[in-house]
């Protein structure tokens, strides 16, 4: 049933794609390199906003008494992504690997 879904899909999208290109082409390799690509390319062409690893790296680390950090990513779970458990015991903060965000664990002495 699933594959059927996929298939089913895959030609819808196909079909839509002649409609609004003109093309006969099959999507395998447009959506993933053509359009990938260009967007890409100008998205690193454009100096004037900051990466998203520039702007997660302006969040400073996240303070956690305990010794284990929960990420969702962020408060709303349609908006984050899946739940990493991330171990607080190292001195320099502790990076998920999701979003990037960085805990410490914040030592009460």
């Amino acid at each position: 049933m699933a594959a059927f879904g996929r298939n089913n899909a895959l030609t819808m999208a196909t079909h839509l794609m002649k409609t609004l290109t003109g093309s006969s082409r099959s999507l395998s390799g447009i959506v993933s390199s053509e359009i990938a690509t260009s967007h890409t390319q100008k998205w690193m062409q454009d100096t004037s906003k900051k990466s998203p690893m520039e702007l997660i790296n302006e969040v400073p680390p996240i303070k956690v008494e305990d010794r284990i950090a929960v990420c969702e990513g962020d408060s709303n779970p349609a908006l984050g992504h899946p739940i990493e458990f991330i171990c607080l015991d190292k001195d320099e903060p502790a990076v998920c690997k999701y979003c990037g965000l960085r805990y410490v664990q914040d030592h009460h002495h």
